[in-house]
């Protein structure tokens, strides 16, 4: 999961980014309100985290103009503002959920599960795809009801792959899911992923479309 934190305040960044860190998600965080603009018309992202006082352009300012391109990205609003009119405001310019700082942590990842697992269109919070079972919740994968024990990054390539079996994702997309802006990238991390998933789940769990990524079968 690639995560976009939108917040000018260091210390809650820093914590946030830590602890966003600590779940497994790829973090990039933006100060600036402006710089915000551009990194979301810049990459994809599968959350965005959005502070509304912001240097230079307000947050809601940014995520109007981000629903008006048409990107339905999910949008978590964490704000010290919690006035209702701000929370109105917030929900009708289109964020997916408002939180008021301070948050306990925990109820904000429950939270990121929840808008995600709406987003994807299920009910169930786990991904059951065949003889295939991933558990956002305890990030435990099993196969034919068994565990299996995988990296960080073989367990966010494949939860990419489970969140749209059949459809081809390729190298640089599973790259924008595994690194963040200031982490360097393997010539062949990606190859090196999908070699252990096969090695694990088996040899056809994986299927390649030479030249253009990888997809698991529907």
């Amino acid at each position: 999961m690639r995560v976009l934190l939108i917040e000018d305040d260091e210390m809650i960044a820093q914590g946030l980014e830590t602890a966003l860190r600590q779940m497994g998600a790829v973090v990039d965080w933006i100060r600036d309100g402006a710089q915000a603009t551009a990194a979301l018309s810049a990459a994809v992202f599968d959350l965005v985290l959005l502070d509304l006082g912001l240097p230079n352009r307000d947050g809601i300012s940014i995520l109007r103009d981000f629903r008006q391109r048409g990107d339905a990205t999910p949008v978590i609003i964490l704000t010290a503002r919690d006035e209702i009119q701000n929370r109105v405001a917030g929900l009708d310019a289109g964020a997916d959920d408002y939180v008021v700082k301070p948050f306990d942590l925990d109820e904000l990842a429950a939270r990121m599960r929840s808008v995600l697992r709406r987003a994807s269109g299920r009910g169930d919070p786990a991904i059951q795809h065949g003889d295939l079972r991933l558990d956002p919740v305890t990030r435990t994968v099993e196969h034919k009801g068994r565990p299996v024990s995988l990296s960080a990054h073989e367990y966010a390539v494949l939860e990419a792959l489970l969140q749209r079996p059949g459809a081809v994702l390729s190298r640089a997309q599973l790259e924008d899911r595994l690194y963040g802006w200031d982490e360097p990238i393997g010539s062949n991390a990606v190859e090196v992923y999908i070699h252990g998933l096969r090695r694990k789940l088996g040899p056809d769990a994986i299927r390649t479309l030479r030249g253009v990524g990888y997809f698991i079968p529907k």
